[in-house]
Formats: structure tokens, C-alpha cells, sequence
């Protein structure tokens, strides 16, 4: 089935300038080439100011751009949202993995987000998982509950568990501490990435091996702080990527190929367990079985 189509919007900043609307968008949406864009713009998908323009025309700052993308057939993707938890103003669900959180790229209904609001419309997800991560997903039903919630996240007293996959490492001490800075780093395909970078954000992981296999590590891995990819560039800074991880390598950057993109999947990692303050002042702790590959056997 087709969807509906999307309208993406951007403002533009003084930072933005000097630029044409073709320049913008062939050098801020690099998965579409030159030729694409200014197709698109001829074809009036692209409006300035909610009105046609051209390829060729200087933008001003506080001008407002949307690219008017039309229906098209998204990837297929697991579907089912198992519930873990509900009341009146919380839910939590089991994402399946390949399933991606907020409308993005390739994917608008084929997201958790627009699934959980066919059945509640003003339903927030309070943290986001990658693509490729499996688990619980914290889901505040109310405006109010949001609020609470996403305090409690800001201020770290929400508290996150996964569990991982890496290769062997017998030199990994049991108990471990990562805080290897997060932020932008260069990347072709897409302009950039997150990555390992000394200019980065501060980031925060504790690490405890619960299993030593002969091919593979298992790891229960508590995030304080919640930097994009965090978990997997963390491990993989240490030396140890998440097995099957196609984007990041053994020092925490994107592998020098430059063929993968952050949402594609084969890496193990499975959010399972989030503890935090429920809006009506208890505390709860909530847990997802993980998958066999994750599973103490």
C-alpha cells in the first residue's frame, strides 16, 4: 500500500546563507543528487513561502522551504507492538527490531510513532531506540504525563538497562566504565554521523559482562545520559562494536567503506528494563525479555 505522502519543512537560518534553494537541499539532503532536486523544484514539489520558486533563487533568512514529497511504498517492517504495560497515562512497549521509532527517510506509517497513535492519538514516545534495537519503549498518553516523564530523562532519574552482543574479549574487565565524548563527525553519504570525537557531548555508560562465550560477550549496559548511539559507539570506541554492527568500527567511528547508514539493522541490542517515576508518584520498573541471541543460556 501507498501512503500519503509528506510535507518536510525547514526554516532558514543565517547561518544557512549565502545559498540558492537548489544548493540548500543538495547540500543539506544528500541522498538525493543534484539533478533530483532541481526536478523536483520545477515540479513545483518544492514551494518558498508556500509558492513556487526555482532552482536558482537566493534565499533570506527566516524564509520557510517545504519539499512536498508525493506518496510512495515504504519498506516492510514488523509491525507488532506487543504491550508490556498499560494505564491512563503510560504505556510501554516491546519494539521489534527493524521497526523504526519517528517518521524518517524511507519510513512514515511504517513507524512506531504512527502506529501507537492509529489507537491514541497524543501519544509521545519519551525515549527513542534505533532501527535496529529491539525492547521497551516508554510511551506517555498525556500531554501531563510527557512532562513528567521527559523531566525525568533531562534530569537522568530515568533509568535504562540493554543488553548487548560483542565478540570476544577476555580482556574486558567485568565491570567497566565508559565516557568516551558522542557528536558529529564527518561522513560522505550523509554529511555526518555521530561518533567517538573529543568535541563531542559528554556520554556516560557502565558495562557488566554477564557471559563469556567462545565466539561472543554478552553485557547488561546502563546509560545515564542518551547520545545518539550511544551504547554502540561507546563499545565500539573500547574496541568491541556490537556484533553485526555495519556502521561503526573497533575505534568508534563510522567503518571506512562509508557504505552504511545509522538505521541499517543486524547488530545485537535490546532495551530491557527502564525504571522511573510514574506520573501518580510510584516508582516502576518494567522489563522485556530479550531475544534468544541476548538471553543467558
Amino acid at each position: 500500500m501507498m501512503n500519503d505522502g509528506w510535507v518536510y519543512c525547514d526554516r532558514i537560518r543565517p547561518a544557512d546563507l549565502p545559498t540558492t534553494v537548489l544548493a540548500y537541499y543538495v547540500g543539506r539532503y544528500r541522498h538525493s543528487d543534484s539533478d533530483t532536486w532541481r526536478r523536483r523544484i520545477l515540479n513545483h514539489q518544492v514551494r518558498l513561502d508556500d509558492r513556487p520558486t526555482t532552482p536558482d533563487t537566493e534565499l533570506l533568512a527566516g524564509q520557510r522551504l517545504t519539499y512536498h514529497r508525493p506518496p510512495w511504498q515504504e519498506p516492510p517492517v514488523p509491525l507488532e507492538l506487543p504491550v508490556l504495560y498499560e494505564d491512563s497515562l503510560v504505556l510501554a512497549v516491546h519494539k521489534p527490531a527493524g521497526l523504526p521509532v519517528l517518521p524518517g527517510g524511507n519510513f512514515l506509517h511504517h513507524t512506531l510513532l504512527w502506529q501507537l497513535r492509529q489507537g491514541c492519538p497524543t501519544a509521545a514516545p519519551i525515549h527513542r531506540l534505533g532501527r535496529g534495537t529491539s525492547g521497551l519503549v516508554l510511551v506517555a498518553k498525556t500531554k501531563a504525563a510527557r512532562a513528567c516523564l521527559s523531566q525525568q530523562l533531562r534530569q537522568r532519574r530515568l533509568g535504562k538497562i540493554y543488553r548487548a552482543l560483542i565478540g570476544s574479549a577476555p580482556q574486558l574487565p567485568e565491570n567497566f566504565t565508559i565516557t568516551q565524548p558522542i557528536g558529529r563527525v564527518p561522513y560522505p553519504r550523509l554529511g555526518y554521523v555521530y561518533g567517538a570525537t573529543p568535541a563531542g557531548l559528554e556520554a556516560h555508560s557502565e558495562g557488566r559482562v554477564l557471559q563469556r562465550r567462545p565466539e561472543a560477550t554478552l553485557l547488561d549496559v546502563t546509560i545515564t545520559t542518551g547520545r545518539p548511539h550511544q551504547i554502540r559507539i561507546h563499545l565500539a570506541s573500547r574496541g568491541y562494536p556490537l556484533v553485526g554492527d555495519p556502521l561503526y568500527g573497533p575505534d568508534g567511528l563510522p567503518n571506512s567503506s562509508g557504505d552504511a547508514i545509522p538505521s541499517d539493522c543486524g547488530y545485537w541490542l535490546h532495551a530491557r528494563r527502564v525504571e522511573f517515576q510514574h506520573p501518580n508518584g510510584h516508582a516502576l520498573t518494567l522489563d522485556c525479555l530479550p531475544p534468544p541471541p541476548l538471553a543467558l543460556g
